[in-house]
């Protein structure tokens, strides 16, 4: 751009120059409004206008752009934003708004918006305002209007009509502004609307998926109480059946021979069961292959409360053995209830490693409440799952940067951006320059974001 000196004279300017910078400097012009477009985009896209309290996108333009228009003027830079889109490769030849202007009422039909556009680029490379005019009332005529017949004093008849025009334009000018004022702002709230339903739906399914991680935890507890009982009611039937024995022969003495016989076949059952019964210290050394960690448990637990009960040094150290704690009695309580939390911390625990991409802020958000009983459950956890287990410490050791040359995608769910690919080009601090491969074949090929708009892409 030409810049003049006050000390030279009128006599001395080059034309060739002189205007060279005034056409240089119109489209500079042009260039930063194209650019402000793009940012009024993602100023009405992304809602930042609310972080300043403006209610609504009308409000932020008519507050912080009225030197420049208002909200009136943000729509016409807009419409003429959506007929470059609408035109394609033959939108490049529309340099500013007042050249777009006449096409908006074709941007809804883009085969007749790219015939006018083409139809002014017929013998001239660079059309003005009055050709796209022209070539858009060729294509899809103003509808004429009825005149009444008044007479007209010749003097004034060419003032008249020009005034008529101007009222004309500016009226189909209005007209264009309020319909695509209207459209944004209900395309505005219709995104609205359905972001509330999303995240609405999202909460719904959080939500049913807790109640069915409690429901099964509730059915294994039901079923755990079914099986008490049922020992509960086949113990109370031996003891039934004792009792009215007892109350049958009160005076029999076991020195008769009955007795005797009867003692015989009994100490053979006793001795039978005895020796098809497993020591409780072998099972120490060697638990049952099928659910071992849960039958040793069940067994202590029960030892303990036995030995609670009876008092017994022996039963302690058995349920000691078999619980790996002391053989005393706040030992085996304290062992008894960090194993009664094992069947919930197993259940938690693979519920977040098989959602998908589960990082190790998500696993030791549950881990860490069973922390006392780590070697239990990781007991309880397959080979694949342990596997799974030190990748994520691993990955968490070793944080990754997003940096030039990395592949990314958006990180907000609802951004358009998310599913899409694209690699970092420039680092410009604290903003990364991004090309997205979506973008390839338009206008704008990249953008700007700060490191925390984006991520990983799942694909790396």
């Amino acid at each position: 751009m030409l810049t003049l000196d006050r000390s030279e004279t009128t006599s001395t300017l080059n034309y060739s120059k002189l205007n060279s910078s005034i056409q240089e400097t119109f489209t500079a012009i042009d260039r930063f409004e194209w650019q402000a477009v793009d940012e009024i985009m993602q100023m009405r896209e992304q809602q930042l206008y609310l972080q300043a309290g403006y209610k609504n996108f009308e409000e932020y333009c008519q507050a912080e752009l009225s030197a420049w228009g208002g909200y009136r003027r943000i729509n016409q830079l807009l419409g003429a934003k959506t007929v470059i889109d609408a035109s394609g490769e033959l939108g490049k030849h529309i340099k500013n708004e007042r050249q777009a202007r006449p096409l908006v009422r074709l941007a809804k039909e883009p085969e007749k918006l790219k015939s006018a556009v083409a139809l002014a680029l017929e013998g001239n490379s660079s059309p003005s305002e009055s050709d796209f005019a022209a070539a858009a009332k060729k294509l899809v005529p103003s509808t004429p209007r009825k005149k009444v017949k008044e007479p007209l004093v010749p003097e004034n008849i060419e003032s008249i009509a020009s005034l008529k025009q101007q009222h004309q334009l500016e009226l189909e000018r209005l007209e264009q502004d309020l319909r695509i004022g209207l459209q944004v702002e209900a395309t505005a709230r219709a995104e609205a609307q359905i972001k509330e339903q999303l995240s609405a739906y999202q909460e719904l399914l959080q939500q049913q998926k807790e109640q069915n991680i409690q429901l099964q935890q509730r059915l294994d507890e039901m079923e755990g109480l079914r099986q008490l009982e049922i020992e509960n009611q086949q113990l109370l039937s031996r003891i039934q059946d004792l009792e009215n024995a007892v109350q049958q022969h009160p005076d029999q003495q076991w020195g008769n021979t009955m007795t005797q016989q009867a003692t015989k076949a009994l100490n053979k059952q006793v001795k039978q069961s005895l020796e098809k019964t497993i020591d409780l210290r072998s099972l120490s050394v060697e638990a049952p292959k099928e659910n071992a960690q849960e039958c040793l448990r069940l067994m202590g637990m029960a030892l303990g409360n036995l030995a609670s009960a009876m008092n017994s040094a022996k039963v302690l150290e058995a349920a000691a053995i078999i619980l790996g704690s002391d053989p005393t009695k706040e030992a085996i309580a304290h062992r008894a209830e960090q194993l009664q939390m094992l069947p919930q911390a197993v259940n938690e625990i693979r519920a977040v490693l098989s959602k998908p991409g589960c990082s190790w802020q998500d696993y030791w958000a549950v881990a860490e409440k069973y922390q006392s009983i780590e070697k239990d459950y990781r007991a309880e956890l397959s080979t694949d799952e342990i596997k799974l287990i030190t990748g994520l410490s691993q990955a968490s050791a070793q944080p990754q940067t997003i940096k030039v040359g990395s592949i990314v995608a958006h990180a907000d769910p609802y951004r358009t951006l998310y599913a899409e690919r694209g690699e970092v080009i420039e680092d410009l601090g604290d903003e990364l320059v991004v090309a997205w491969d979506c973008w390839k074949e338009q206008s704008k090929k990249t953008d700007r974001y700060s490191r925390d708009e984006l991520r990983f892409c799942q694909s790396e």
